[in-house]
């Protein structure tokens, strides 16, 4: 009898090429081998706002729903930084200065629609989003942290004071998907909108490439 996977486990090894995929995007990889200029830094900060605005004011909801309020930590939250980040970047007047680009746009409608009717897909974007953060996350604001010179002005959104061993929330988290009371189906379920986030960040590294273009045409 073969062993049973793990759910995270099947859910990593399913969306390992998505995730690459977003990786190598090129806007994503001109910032991480320094072609990339600090505006294009502070524009995917921009972005990011928006979508940890949607996420962040879905996490409140989810409080109280059995599912998903196990994957709740207010260790998490990074909504208070990325404003401090905006605020250093941009100015006091941030709020004024900053819109949506059309993917930030639908991937925010798809995390308000799957958070207002579904636990499993709201864990699918958290998950995505807060334990990539945690991992790959932790390599970007190092670099820009370098590249561009800040403290930890600027880089605030990917710092987690409050959690001392990222590798071990992980594996929490990791530990949770797995005692989780999904059936088959609902794995399924999860998975595929895992790869919908996924999609949602390589398309908005696309957009951001496009809007880069059109500002220097």
């Amino acid at each position: 009898m073969s062993a049973v996977i793990p759910f995270s486990t099947a859910l990593r090894e399913r969306s390992r090429t998505a995730h690459s995929s977003s990786e190598g995007a090129d806007f994503m990889t001109n910032l991480m081998n320094g072609s990339g200029t600090r505006e294009d830094y502070v524009a995917l900060v921009v972005q990011h706002w928006f979508i940890y605005e949607a996420l962040e004011a879905a996490t409140e909801r989810m409080r109280v729903d059995p599912v998903a309020s196990v994957f709740l930590s207010d260790k998490l939250t990074r909504l208070p930084a990325l404003e401090a980040d905006l605020a250093f970047l941009i100015g006091d007047d941030w709020r004024e200065r900053i819109s949506p680009l059309p993917t930030t746009q639908a991937y925010v409608a798809r995390i308000r629609r799957v958070a207002a009717t579904w636990p499993g897909g709201f864990v699918a974007h958290h998950y995505t989003r807060y334990l990539g953060d945690l991992s790959g996350g932790q390599f970007i604001g190092r670099l820009m942290q370098r590249r561009f010179g800040f403290d930890t002005n600027g880089i605030g959104f990917y710092l987690f004071g409050d959690i001392a061993d990222p590798e071990a929330f992980k594996n929490v988290y990791r530990e949770q998907l797995d005692a989780a009371a999904w059936d088959e189906h609902e794995k399924e379920r999860v998975i595929e909108e895992v790869l919908v986030a996924y999609r949602f960040n390589t398309e908005l590294f696309v957009d951001l490439a496009r809007a880069k273009a059109a500002q220097s045409a």
